[in-house]
């Protein structure tokens, strides 16, 4: 199915490669003018730009550490000089994850992970929201992870900070559908990107022999599912988590 995303802007935090790359592809493929932000990896930025300006759509990159107050706002204004208010907000950037047993585990392990992936989505949403509220018309879309669900050992201070993601975005569902704004959350299951390079063979091998497909999941698979959240398709679903996952979870 095609969605139209024309005249629509499109924010995707941390879309220099994988994940957010794809969403940013996908988006621009639909007819959003894609804002690609990135904190560090310019040239990957710049290539995923690229991508999509071979392919007749449109997309800048913006630099910015979405978790810095003043920084957010800055990101805000330039994206709203260079393409107009934001339309669809895809909360993606991510940390390098710590896995640790609850022995060594530190309170700052915990407080690094809820300072990304609670500070940062209301940092942005705050920022986007006063247009989103005038047009009564909004999409939000947080990606989460399917770790909040199974539990994986040694992950607590991750695991616990994408279940706080899932309180905002029911939480943001209700309070913002009288202006017709939606909040979902996309949960992917574990898809080998350019983060998981160093990951061991066996390790990825024996994670898909557990999903019920039989298989691991693709970056395109959550840019189809995010784009067809931002559509107009999707305009009377919000406080949703769709796990994306091959049924790893059935919950």
């Amino acid at each position: 199915m095609k969605h139209d995303l024309k005249n629509r802007v499109a924010l995707i935090t941390g879309a220099s490669r994988g994940l957010g790359a794809a969403m940013a592809l996908q988006l621009a493929e639909a007819g959003a003018k894609v804002a690609i932000n990135y904190f560090s990896r310019k040239e990957e930025a710049e290539g995923v730009k690229a991508s999509i300006l071979k392919n007749g759509g449109v997309a800048e990159i913006f630099q910015g550490d979405v978790t810095d107050e003043s920084a957010v706002k800055d990101l805000h204004q330039r994206i709203t000089r260079t393409f107009g208010d934001v339309d669809i907000l895809v909360i993606n950037a991510t940390l390098v994850h710590v896995h640790k047993p609850i022995e060594v585990l530190t309170w700052q392990d915990m407080l690094d992970h809820l300072h990304f992936f609670v500070k940062s989505p209301l940092l942005l949403v705050q920022q986007v929201l006063p247009a989103m509220k005038a047009k009564r018309y909004g999409r939000i879309i947080h990606i989460g992870s399917e770790v909040f669900d199974r539990g994986i050992p040694e992950f607590c201070n991750y695991a616990s900070a994408k279940g706080a993601q899932v309180g905002l975005m029911r939480s943001w569902a209700n309070e913002l559908a009288p202006y017709q704004i939606t909040v979902n959350l996309v949960a992917p299951g574990w898809i080998p990107t350019e983060m998981h390079a160093d990951d061991p063979q066996e390790f990825i091998d024996d994670y898909a022999r557990n999903v019920p497909m039989k298989h691991m999941g693709e970056p395109n698979d959550i840019g189809a599912i995010v784009t067809f959240l931002a559509s107009d398709a999707a305009k009377f679903i919000t406080g949703q988590r769709i796990s994306v996952n091959g049924g790893n979870t059935m919950i």
